[in-house]
């Protein structure tokens, strides 16, 4: 049995189309992989992160994606921390507070932790320990607040996470009147997982949701008016800027579901198309 010009044809095809599906998939897996953070390291990791935090939503200190901050401060203080999420991330908050001596303490006091966005919004923990209590005579207490998915849109009623600036706040919420003002040392620490498209549900906000943050100059006092124009505090993005939903990676297998469907056509099609007469049999036999 001969094979016929048209199925060799089509044999070729089919392996030239398997070719470019293989290179295709390794084209497009490049992105994927830069927007991986575990794919380098991370320069927020190397760097020495703040060492105070503010007192209200627009004087949050800003923290990098990734990076820890430490503060001193007293019992009965608000602390505020700011830093970004973009969409197809998922953001864990992880705080530490460091007790003075039991023999200064009068009793067990409760810490809590608290996630807001761009909007002020307070945004529910999937899970975490969000409020803890700490004995008379614990050294440390520990918080952490993982928050859903941020997402690239939503619809104006929903309170789901979206891309732009997120807020932490620490405090106190119980404490004895006697240990009101005790010294503490607080260390906070935020993480992001890319999560990838399979949480992405398409759309992308017009802005991401920053607000315009910013602190008084150092040289500003309250004995009189600023000596400087309030400097803005680098909250609003990510070193590699926002994504907002224009790469995820449902492209790497869009592209690789067009290219094996059209492989197969063109295998289906050398396979069912009319085997007709050999080449090599010549006219009228």
């Amino acid at each position: 049995m001969t094979t016929t010009p048209r199925r060799t044809r089509g044999i070729r095809l089919a392996l030239t189309g398997a070719l470019l599906a293989g290179l295709t998939l390794l084209t497009t897996a490049g992105p994927a992989l830069a927007d991986d953070p575990s794919a380098s390291a991370s320069p927020a990791g190397d760097e020495a992160g703040p060492t105070e935090a503010g007192t209200t939503f627009r004087t949050a200190t800003a923290l990098k994606q990734g990076q820890s901050g430490t503060a001193q401060a007293s019992a009965g203080d608000y602390l505020y921390w700011v830093f970004p999420a973009d969409a197809g991330q998922r953001p864990t908050v992880e705080a530490t507070v460091k007790l003075p001596g039991s023999a200064a303490r009068r009793g067990t006091s409760t810490w809590q932790v608290d996630v807001y966005d761009g909007l002020r919004r307070r945004q529910a923990c999937m899970y975490g320990h969000q409020t803890r209590k700490a004995a008379a005579d614990a050294a440390t207490v520990e918080l952490s607040c993982v928050l859903r998915p941020v997402r690239a849109w939503s619809e104006p009623w929903a309170n789901d996470p979206l891309p732009g600036s997120y807020y932490i706040r620490l405090t106190v919420v119980d404490l004895p009147a006697a240990d009101l003002g005790l010294p503490v040392d607080v260390e906070v620490k935020t993480s992001i997982e890319e999560l990838g498209g399979g949480h992405d549900g398409g759309g992308s906000l017009a802005e991401p949701l920053v607000p315009g943050v910013s602190v008084a100059s150092a040289g500003e006092t309250g004995d009189g008016p600023a000596s400087a124009a309030p400097r803005t505090l680098a909250t609003g993005e990510p070193e590699d800027g926002w994504a907002s939903g224009w790469w995820t990676d449902r492209w790497l297998w869009t592209v690789g579901g067009g290219v094996l469907a059209a492989l197969a056509a063109v295998f289906g099609y050398s396979l069912t198309r009319g085997r007709g007469r050999p080449a090599h049999v010549p006219p009228g036999v």
